[in-house]
């Protein structure tokens, strides 16, 4: 029995590691050499380094590992996302070092459009948060550019609109990059086409445009895909040239129209926004040629006037001009004369200094200022004796009076005087108090007469408003307002108006202290208190 066993499994072929897996690879490439497959990616962290992308697809019971080499990522219609149901499109293939099968992706679409939508909505949420659909980026379109450049593919009829109406207009040099508006590629050539025209340097040989369009025509949503692409998103949004999106009908909403400066419905509308009318700027500069002419036709008119005014009241130059030239001729004519006189004036004049100032008679009068200096300082010594003699007589004279008997003498009538004065003062004093208190008394009489609080006692009162002002007119008493009546005896009550002349009583006022009236002094005789 164990020689039966042993021979029939030395009959099994054997193979190596590699040769096992060569030929599993070789039977799965073979039996599943192109397959569509649907499922949901999970695992995708974008490209690798090396261009490739790995990730995994998977349903509710299994998976399967995906990879999408550098050279189909690039062609794809639109990128992998985590999370998207997909329906990709390619080979199976097995994976030898680890013992693993995977699918070799070649192309991906989403599974219908509702996945469409979704991954529409999905991306437009995510560029509106980064700020690229803000109004504040949009910026104004140039009033009459002189290049424009066109996005679109070169054989629709989509340049051929925007090329009539752009020469019906206001004819302008259009620039047209050529682009596939439709397919796998369509996204990543409208990019470059917009960043293409921004990196083209002004006053080069190409001119650069002032404004693009990007047109394309209607079509499915499928059809208009590629200008949902986050690419071509990011670069109308980061463009340096103002940017129109005229990509479908008037219905039709792409990514684009959100990120450009301004959407058109149609590309024939497009090119309406990018140049004005030329015949209607014609006609709008020859009115305003016409108006300028007639105005400045009219000012110079004005001024021409004023001037003629002007001039008829201002004198002529002769006029001008005829005493300063008379002046001038008289000058002129005794300016020889008189230049010569005063020559010989000068001449005598020196002669006569000249003739005095000799060496003799410098010396004389040198000695007779020395004998003249000598003169006074002996009058100044003797002026100054005198006055020093005069000072010491005066001195003593004074001094003899100040004898000790002499003042005593003087104090004495000297205090005499004071007291005579003391006694004459007190008295005027009391007769000035006496007077002031009588005249105060006569005018507390009579302020105490026009006191009106004496009115009170005779069955009046006084109103008073807010800060205490008298109210005499009815008309004052708004209502609502606050105020107080005040009887006899300075008795106060509040009280409100209302508006059918009526009024609400209130609190009791608080009682103000009577002011108390001037105290006469008890002594009658003397100064007193004049207050």
């Amino acid at each position: 029995m164990s020689l039966s066993v042993e021979s029939a499994t030395s009959n099994v072929a054997e193979y190596t590691v590699s040769e096992i897996s060569g030929a599993l690879k070789r039977t799965v490439e073979d039996a599943f050499g192109h397959v569509r497959v649907r499922g949901e990616i999970s695992g995708y962290r974008g490209p690798h380094s090396s261009g490739h992308a790995y990730f995994c697809l998977k349903d509710d019971k299994a998976r399967i590992d995906a990879v999408v080499w550098r050279t189909a990522f690039v062609k794809l219609g639109f990128k992998p996302e985590e999370g998207l149901e997909v329906i990709a499109t390619g080979r199976l293939t097995t994976f030898p070092g680890s013992s693993k099968y995977q699918i070799v992706i070649e192309t991906i679409e989403p599974a219908g459009a509702g996945a469409l939508m979704a991954l529409l909505a999905e991306r437009k949420r995510r560029l509106e948060g980064e700020g690229l659909f803000a109004p504040e980026r949009k910026r104004a379109l140039p009033f009459l550019p002189r290049v424009i450049g066109v996005v679109t593919s070169p054989t629709g009829a989509v340049i051929r609109d925007i090329h009539h109406r752009i020469a019906d207009r206001f004819p302008v040099h259009i620039l047209v990059w050529p682009v596939r508006v439709q397919g796998e590629t369509s996204g990543a050539e409208v990019s470059e086409a917009i960043a293409g025209f921004n990196a083209i340097e002004a006053g080069g040989a190409i001119p650069r445009p002032d404004v693009i369009i990007v047109a394309r025509g209607g079509g499915s949503l499928e059809d208009l895909w590629g200008f949902n692409d986050e690419a071509v998103v990011r670069a109308a949004a980061s463009s340096a040239i103002p940017l129109i999106s005229a990509v479908g009908h008037e219905t039709d909403w792409t990514l684009i129209d959100h990120a450009a400066d301004r959407r058109a419905p149609t590309p024939t509308g497009a090119a309406e926004m990018a140049v004005p009318v030329r015949a209607d700027l014609l006609a709008n500069l020859a009115n305003l040629h016409a108006r300028h002419a007639g105005a400045i036709s009219r000012r110079l008119e004005q001024e021409r006037r004023a001037v003629t005014a002007t001039a008829r009241a201002l004198p002529t130059p002769d006029m001008l001009l005829a005493l300063p030239r008379r002046r001038l001729d008289e000058a002129t004519t005794s300016l020889g004369q008189c230049l010569r006189v005063a020559v010989g004036d000068k001449r005598r004049a020196y002669g006569e200094i000249a003739s005095r100032l000799t060496p003799s008679s410098l010396e004389s009068l040198l000695r007779e200022k020395r004998a003249d200096l000598r003169h006074h300082e002996s009058h100044a010594a003797h002026a100054v004796q005198a006055l020093v003699v005069a000072r010491r007589q005066r001195f003593d004279r004074v001094a003899a009076h100040l004898q000790p008997h002499m003042i005593r003498a003087r104090s004495e009538a000297a205090r005499l005087r004071l007291d005579a004065f003391g006694e004459r003062l007190a008295v005027a004093a009391a007769r000035s108090a006496d007077a002031r208190r009588q005249r105060l008394a006569a005018a507390w009489r009579v302020a105490t007469s026009l006191d009106p609080r004496r009115v009170l006692e005779r069955g009046y009162a006084i109103i008073r408003g807010p800060g205490d002002v008298p109210i005499v007119r009815a008309d004052s008493l708004a209502p609502g307002m606050h105020f107080e009546v005040e009887f006899a005896g300075r008795e106060r009550r509040s009280a409100v108006a209302t508006g059918e002349g009526e009024a609400i009583p209130a609190t009791p006022a608080p009682q103000r202290p009577k002011p108390r009236a001037p105290r006469r002094s008890p002594d009658a005789g003397g100064q007193g208190d004049l207050f």
